[in-house]
């Protein structure tokens, strides 16, 4: 049994999980995750209401970085958990890993098309991202953090129950 004061017992899986808690990769994604969170709802909120995409660079170096380390992430991360079994939490990765694939290729996408209107052919005219891509891209944003929350829910109230 942990200890309340002193934390969990050296070398106990309560231990480890603590350690793969305060691992550099993971404090990493989440804060990546966090701003590409808050400067997405910032963009969608913000071209609605004005027209103007503030940050729209930003957005875009850490969309970039963050593809990166949630791939790096992702494949540690399965290599520990393998093989999928018939569980929630494995459930809720599941399909947050898998949406998590769709915005980080839409935003790929999305970043070739502010490329080419801003690096290549610079325009001060607002980059015109196709509207079915730009959707796919926010819808599946939205599932991302409602899956990511479960999932990480889930897993800490497993873990808690043992």
């Amino acid at each position: 049994m942990p200890d309340r004061i002193h934390g969990p017992i050296p070398g106990s899986p309560a231990e480890a999980r603590a350690q793969r808690l305060r691992s550099p990769l993971l404090i990493a994604l989440w804060v990546l995750l966090g701003f590409e969170a808050l400067g997405g709802l910032t963009l969608f909120t913000a071209r609605l209401i004005a027209g103007v995409s503030p940050g729209e660079t930003a957005h875009i170096a850490a969309g970039v970085a963050l593809t990166a380390v949630y791939a790096i992430y992702q494949w540690r991360h399965w290599r520990r958990v393998r093989p999928f079994r018939a569980q929630i939490h494995y459930g809720l990765g599941l399909i947050a890993a898998i949406f998590m694939a769709l915005v980080n290729l839409s935003g790929l996408a999305l970043a070739l098309c502010w490329w080419q209107e801003r690096i290549a052919a610079p325009s001060s005219a607002p980059v015109r991202y196709p509207p079915l891509l730009s959707a796919a891209h926010n819808v599946a944003s939205m599932v991302v953090l409602t899956f990511v929350l479960a999932h990480l829910g889930a897993v800490l109230f497993r873990s808690r129950e043992r």
